[in-house]
């Protein structure tokens, strides 16, 4: 009797994960940690929720364009390596299912057999399967900048909103302790969700991410003290 076989993966899920994460992490850090540092230099509850809505601003425009940036040059490089193959395909097609069947020979097949899948595959989809097994280019993988910005952007929105809206809801004397606090929270819960999605470990990713970011905010308090005590 046949029985169905459910396996979920997760890596199909890299792409606007990796952006999703790192932009939440750093909406999160940076500007709980700006907020913290103008808070512990003295200034006044307007002036701090001033200066997280900047961070926010320019943060969130800033892992837009740097993502979009960053991605934008390696699909540029995946176009290139693309464009090589296929010119290799109508050039030199012997040469190319020798080098693809000298790849599944390393991989563990027999030569002859090696050599059949090769030539199997190449006249299914000749440049996705050396762009798969010989560059190592996929779907899964493949870079999508547009898609990395705004994810990147939108995540650093939600994670920089939560120490904002905390200065909002907070008297001015506990500003420092709450924005902190409630940044702490967050991180923890988005280690959480990002190891949940991801299908790792859920303690490791939890507390990676709250040491850093409470050592962040900690180092930018440190610094707005020294500061808002020198210039008093």
């Amino acid at each position: 009797m046949e029985t169905s076989h459910i396996e979920p993966h997760y890596v199909d899920r890299v792409g606007w994960l990796r952006a999703a994460v790192l932009g939440a992490n750093d909406g999160i850090v940076s500007t709980a940690s700006l907020i913290a540092g103008v808070a512990s230099a003295g200034m006044a509850a307007p002036e701090i929720l001033l200066a997280g809505v900047a961070g926010l601003v320019a943060g969130a425009m800033s892992m837009a364009a740097g993502e979009y940036v960053s991605v934008s040059s390696q699909a540029d490089s995946e176009k290139s390596d693309l464009a090589r193959e296929a010119r290799g395909l109508i050039e030199q097609p012997e040469f190319e299912r020798h080098e693809l069947a000298q790849i599944y020979v390393e991989r563990g097949l027999t030569s002859d057999l090696a050599e059949q899948v090769a030539v199997q595959l190449m006249e299914y989809d000749a440049l996705g399967a050396h762009a798969r097994d010989e560059l190592g280019i996929s779907h899964v993988i493949t870079a999508r900048p547009v898609q990395a910005g705004l994810a990147s952007a939108a995540a650093f929105t939600a994670g920089a909103a939560l120490p904002v809206v905390s200065v909002l809801l907070t008297p001015e004397a506990f500003i420092t302790e709450v924005a902190t606090g409630v940044s702490l929270v967050a991180l923890a819960l988005l280690g959480a969700v990002s190891a949940r999605a991801g299908g790792s470990t859920i303690i490791p990713a939890v507390l990676r991410v709250t040491f850093w970011g409470a050592l962040a905010m900690a180092a930018t308090a440190g610094v707005g003290y020294l500061f808002g005590t020198t210039m008093v």
